[in-house]
């Protein structure tokens, strides 16, 4: 399988480079009409949008380089070449996250409000661009047989790609994409529920991956490692923990303002 999708002279233009702008544009898109439903400033938008985007990419690609340090202190051209792969997700939301929490306030907008309409846009395009790691034939599983991968229905063209180096391996980026893509359709119908409370979406996902993660990654050959532990299977933990504290915290903030809204109430009808 070619990791190239077509060639300009001697530009070669790579799948997994394809994937990553299509997981990009799906969410920018997405981000736009709800952020548009909800009428925030599109100037604003615009430059939240771009620049979360750009922090995001270079904090991905340093959250990995700086896991493989020994490897890109010898070879330091080559962390200019992210068409190789190489982009870790959650460099990429520490590195967003520090820009959106920044820019908001300095905006005096509503962080969480602003998160919620992210973390939407967010799952989708990790779902699309987990195929790009397909393509690198990379972020895969243990040596498993054909004869498993076509018991879980998987197309030819999966099983095929899942050919690698002589064995056949578990596909876990098409379980993370599934897994992102199920949690993208939830989003949607929790954000159509009249009761959502703000940053409930947000602790959601959080808790959603954080969740698939763990496990997804325990099946990993890859892993970015700290010791002997997955740096990947710790952060998810501390993305469950802390989607759990935010969804507790939302609770008691709406129970405050209810309690608050009937003293108002009864104050009035006196």
């Amino acid at each position: 399988m070619s990791r190239v999708a077509f060639s300009i002279g001697n530009i070669h233009i790579y799948w997994y480079s394809i994937c990553i702008f299509l997981g990009m544009l799906t969410a920018s898109i997405l981000i736009f009409r709800e952020s548009k439903r909800q009428k925030i400033d599109e100037d604003f938008l615009i430059n939240l949008l771009f620049y979360t985007i750009l922090f995001g990419l270079l904090g991905a690609r340093l959250y990995y380089v700086i896991f493989n340090l020994a490897y890109y202190t010898k070879h330091p051209l080559e962390i200019l070449a992210v068409w190789n792969g190489g982009l870790a997700i959650h460099g990429g939301i520490f590195a967003g996250l520090a820009f959106i929490i920044y820019y908001c306030h300095k905006n005096s907008k509503d962080f969480f409000q602003i998160l919620d309409i992210f973390v939407i846009g967010l799952i989708i395009g990790q779902a699309i661009g987990r195929w790009g790691n397909f393509f690198n034939q990379e972020a895969y599983g243990p040596i498993t047989s054909i004869t498993a991968l076509k018991n879980l229905k998987l197309p030819d063209f999966i099983i095929n790609g899942m050919y690698i180096d002589g064995f056949y391996r578990e596909p876990t980026f098409f379980y993370e994409s599934l897994w992102c893509f199920i949690g993208f359709i939830i989003l949607l119908l929790l954000r159509k529920r009249k009761n959502i409370k703000r940053s409930q979406l947000t602790s959601f996902y959080l808790i959603w991956y954080g969740l698939e993660r763990v496990y997804v990654e325990g099946l990993r050959t890859d892993s970015l490692m700290l010791g002997g532990l997955k740096v990947a299977q710790l952060v998810s933990l501390l993305f469950i923990i802390a989607g759990f504290t935010i969804y507790i915290y939302s609770l008691k903030t709406s129970t405050k303002k209810k309690k608050t809204n009937q003293r108002w109430s009864i104050c009035i009808k006196k």
